[in-house]
């Protein structure tokens, strides 16, 4: 069975290559913090058996490797990285063409098929999918598939996948943790009771009774706590907790699987309009060499405000019909 413990494996074996490469070329201080990184992710599984087990070492070896993240993330300058020319890179888009598209889209559509089919994949007692992960695994797999695709596709060898790989990893530095840790906050948010104390608030600012009233104080909710967060899988735990079981889902029957969807999507509304979104807003003024640093934001957050117009109303019309 596929579960999504192969998937970590995965990512903590590309973590330790891109810290091995680092290691390499004498950069300590990346090599470092990808490697206790690749550490911390691949013994996650022990970790957990361990604290429902009692232990607390293994729980401490953890907590140290996050304050060592915490002590590496200011000495990961960016540097230069060695790629090809303009020209070598112009050549191939040529010569690829709109196939250059093709394993890219596999990844959306593989995923799809495993969450949607997954379950009939099955034989006996045995199920090729972990059915408490079908999406999670199918978008590991869809990335694998993806990638040997993507070699296919351009003729490249394995290891230039893997070169490329670390050089955007290393582009993104520290911040391409941000998603798992403030997603982790949000998970923690939840569980000292921020929604419920959200909740409280929201009965005393709105009409409880109106489903309209509602929808909008949850879809500008995940919108204000993405802003404030940095991302919307942080904000969803708590809003979701507060606002959307326990007064749409609960209170006016909402469909919760079309309310978590929409009202993820309002989240990543406010992902386009602030820089606590450093791995969307920010890293990319630092790719494109922009005079501004919060040009990304200033070009792209009336798309995020027509978009979230767009989600309440879509969010009022379907999660009460079906």
């Amino acid at each position: 069975m596929l579960t999504i413990e192969h998937a970590y494996g995965l990512i903590a074996l590309f973590l330790a290559a891109a810290g091995a490469l680092n290691l390499r070329q004498r950069r300590f201080a990346h090599a470092a913090f990808w490697l206790v990184l690749a550490g911390l992710i691949a013994s996650g599984d022990v970790i957990l058996q361990a604290a429902a087990a009692g232990e607390r070492l293994p729980a401490q070896w953890a907590g140290l490797g996050v304050i060592a993240l915490g002590v590496l993330s200011p000495h990961m300058k960016r540097q230069h990285l060695a790629e090809r020319s303009d020209t070598e890179r112009a050549a191939d888009a040529q010569r690829l063409g709109h196939r250059l598209f093709g394993p890219a889209l596999l990844i959306p559509f593989v995923t799809l098929i495993v969450a949607l089919f997954g379950s009939a994949f099955a034989l006996g007692d045995w199920a090729m999918f972990d059915a408490r992960r079908m999406t999670l695994t199918g978008l590991a797999l869809a990335c694998v598939v993806a990638l040997f695709a993507a070699l296919r596709v351009t003729q490249a060898r394995f290891a230039d996948g893997l070169a490329e790989g670390r050089r955007l990893l290393d582009t993104l530095g520290w911040a391409a943790l941000l998603p798992l840790t403030l997603a982790a906050l949000g998970g923690v948010f939840a569980a000292t009771g921020v929604g419920e104390a959200v909740a409280e608030l929201v009965r005393l600012a709105i009409p409880v009774d109106n489903a309209l009233a509602c929808v909008i104080a949850y879809g500008l909710g995940m919108v204000l706590f993405t802003v404030i967060m940095g991302n919307a899988f942080a904000a969803f735990p708590v809003l979701t907790a507060g606002v959307g079981l326990p007064l749409l889902v609960e209170m006016h029957g909402a469909n919760p699987a079309i309310l978590g969807a929409i009202g993820m999507l309002s989240g990543y509304c406010g992902t386009l309009m602030t820089p606590m979104a450093a791995n969307f807003n920010i890293v990319p003024v630092a790719l494109l060499e922009l005079p501004g640093q919060n040009d990304v934001i200033a070009a792209q957050w009336k798309t995020g405000a027509a978009l979230l117009v767009v989600n309440l109303v879509l969010m009022y019309l379907l999660v009460f019909r079906f």
